[in-house]
């Protein structure tokens, strides 16, 4: 069964991100990031290249034809065949679709309004799926 968590009250989606994907790939972790949009894609690209002067997160459009060698992938959808299915990274505000596939959900939620009240109701979603998420309030 998929493992759920949700890391709430998050101040910098993008730079929290970064620190979640190094500690998943230090234990060898493959990732799916899914952004909300084309722009927050692109700022996690660009924060993944300069995340860290002795980390190399090596990361790739889901379209990329790389990406099926490539550890890190972000996308804004599941519009193809995914290259693998070990962690997953939730940055949009949407339950995302065949979340089942994974291993791990991992639901990064801000500190804005209209995201905890999306990641409140994904909650109760992933409830109804039988799954029990767990909850981590990030540190300030």
């Amino acid at each position: 069964m998929t493992r759920v968590d949700f890391h709430s009250k998050v101040q910098d989606k993008i730079l929290y991100s970064c620190r979640l994907i190094r500690k998943a790939r230090t234990a060898n972790c493959q990732i799916l990031v899914l952004s909300e949009d084309a722009e927050q894609a692109s700022q996690l690209n660009q924060a993944l290249w300069s995340f860290s002067a002795s980390d190399f997160l090596p990361h790739v459009m889901l379209a990329d034809p790389l990406s099926t060698q490539t550890p890190i992938i972000i996308t804004t959808a599941f519009d193809r065949a995914l290259p693998h299915h070990d962690v997953l990274i939730n940055l949009s505000q949407r339950l995302p679709e065949n979340f089942t596939q994974f291993s791990r959900v991992i639901e990064v939620v801000s500190q804005h309004e209209d995201d905890a009240d999306s990641a409140r109701q994904r909650f109760r979603l992933y409830q109804q799926q039988g799954i029990k998420p767990s909850h981590i309030v990030a540190a300030s």
